[in-house]
Parts: structure tokens; sequence; C-alpha cells
């Protein structure tokens, strides 16, 4: 009677174990999707696990893991994990991103660059996606292809500070410098506290020869972060650059007024040299008194007839005088 007790007593005992199935993995996934989303990817990364434990061949528990390890920092397993799930679901969308975003932050641009064309073909309207994707060809100096993908990434974000200031760098490369301006006023419109966008906007500026408004956006960038040492270096060699040393076409001076700042700043060029003459005689200046001087007559010297007509004119009036006095 005693043994058929405990024999009961175990049966009940063993009864009360809950038995492990798929719903219990798919607890453990949707744990780890909670943690995930809240960006607490070790636990998600332990309740991936629990769930894989369960079933080896849970694909979204897989994929799930991948993005959870590339949280941690942890690319290469991210990229193994990702390869993982689509073995099991090529179209697998979240295991397509993990993947690309793991081989992009191991800096396998090659690789990231299909990655992502993999991922936008069954996921459309990712502009994080087509910004990495531009960073990677711009990795590798492909700046055509490169700009592709930052114009896709824009145009689906126009909102994208990062999408637009890469955007203005590769038109930089291309020698595009107006285009480039334009990228990055979309840029300073949606934030003006950015000291590299006005960094690098002030190099396109000082490219396009417009020194005057280089020298602001450098002032800028410095007013936001004054230990940036590129825009000190830039703003100290731009110095000068924009005074006006030559001005071709007239010799007229014209006047240029140049805003710094809320300093204002005026550049007069000086006038061209015109053709050289030959210099007028010296004038002798007198200094010394207020008044004027009389001008000086001067005589020339009488000529032998008047001379010989003088002499005989007064020994004619000595002889005439002599005869009156007989």
């Amino acid at each position: 009677m005693k043994s058929k007790a405990l024999f009961l007593i175990l049966l009940i005992f063993l009864m009360s174990i809950p038995v492990v199935n798929a719903e219990d993995a798919l607890d453990w996934y949707t744990k780890g999707q909670y943690a995930l989303t809240t960006g607490n990817y070790a636990d998600a990364l332990t309740y991936y696990n629990n769930a894989l434990a369960l079933d080896s061949k849970y694909g979204a528990a897989l994929s799930g893991k991948a993005v959870a390890l590339n949280g941690l920092l942890q690319y290469a397993d991210a990229v193994s994990a990702a390869d993982q799930a689509l073995a099991l679901k090529p179209s697998d969308e979240n295991a397509l991103n993990a993947r690309a975003y793991g081989l992009f932050m191991l800096g396998q641009y090659a690789e990231a660059v299909t990655a992502y064309d993999a991922f936008v073909a069954v996921q459309t309207g990712r502009a994080d996606a087509y910004c990495n994707q531009g960073y990677s060809y711009k990795m590798l100096n492909n700046s055509a292809s490169a700009l592709i993908s930052y114009d896709k990434c824009t145009s689906i974000d126009p909102g994208n500070v990062d999408g637009w200031n890469q955007e203005g760098l590769i038109l930089m490369d291309l020698g595009r410098y107006q285009d480039a301006l334009a990228a990055y006023d979309k840029a300073t419109q949606i934030t003006i506290k950015n000291a590299e966008i006005w960094n690098n906007k002030g190099l396109a500026y000082a490219a396009l020869g417009k020194y005057q408004d280089a020298l602001q956006c450098f002032n800028k960038a410095l007013g936001i972060k004054p230990d940036f040492p590129e825009a000190l270096k830039n703003k100290n060699s731009i110095y000068g650059k924009f005074e006006v040393t030559n001005i071709t076409g007239t010799i007229t001076p014209t006047v240029t007024v140049s805003r710094i700042g809320t300093l204002f700043t005026i550049v007069t060029p000086s006038p061209l040299p015109s053709q050289i003459t030959p210099a007028e005689p010296a004038t002798e200046i007198v200094t010394g008194t207020t008044e004027p001087v009389a001008p000086k007559t001067t005589y020339a010297p009488l000529s032998p007839f008047i001379t010989l007509a003088a002499v005989a004119a007064v020994c004619g009036f000595l002889i005439a005088t002599d005869r009156t006095r007989k």
C-alpha cells in the first residue's frame, strides 16, 4: 500500500513538469525579439540561444541572433549566424541585412556591396542600406557608384544629414564643387550644429575660389567645435587668399565689401599701371614765402648801328654848341 502511494506521488510529480515543445522555443524567440527592440543585446542573444537549443533549425531565431551579435560588435559571428539563417531561408530580410552590416563593419566592402544588393532586392525603402553601400563604394574608390547609392539614400530619407554630407564629399571627389555646395546646403538646412559639415562646405567654397564664404564656414565650424584641428588649419590657410591683388579689364579701382561673421572688411584693389609716357621737365618749386615775387625785366644788348648813330648825334650836338658860343 505504501509503495502504491509513493508511485502515485512520483507520477503526479512527473506529470507536473512541463513538456518542452516548439511552442517553448517560440516563447524564447519572443523574449529575444523584445530584448532586441529595447537594445538589450546580451539578453536577446541568450534567449535566441535558448530557442535554438530547442530547435536548431529555427531560422528566425538564427537571424535574430545575427542581429544581436552585431549589436554586441561580434561581426564575424553575426555573419556566420546570418549565413546559417539564409541557408534555411534565402529571402530572410533580417538575415540579409545582418549579414550585409556585419561585412560592412568588418571592412569587407566588396562583399558588403554585393550583400546590400541582395538585401535591397527583397526590401526596398531602406535609406541606411543605400548609405552603407555608398560608403562601401567610396572605400573601393568607386565614386560614380557611391554617388548613385547616396542619391537613393537621400531620396528615401531627405532628412539624413550624414547622407547629404557624404554625398557632398563624393561630389567633391568628382570635382563637382557647386553640386557639393547644394548637398551641404541641404545638410545645414537640417542642422546648423555639425562642425564637420561646415568644414566640408568651406572646402567646397575654397575650391571654387570663394574664400570669404569659405572663411565664414570655417569660423562656424570652430564656433561649434573650437578644438577642431582641420577647421583651424583650413582657416589659417585661407587667410590672404581672398584679397584682390590684380583686376584686369579696367584701370578704375573697384571696392569689394566682404562680410566675415559680424566684421566687415573692405578690399580696394590697386589700379592697373597705365602706359608710361616721357616725363615733363621739372619746374623749380619755391618754398618759404607766401608773397608774390615780382617778375624780372631783362634787356638785350645794343646793336653797332644804334651805337654809331648815338655817337654821331652827340658829336653833332657838341659842334653846334661850340659854334653858338663863338
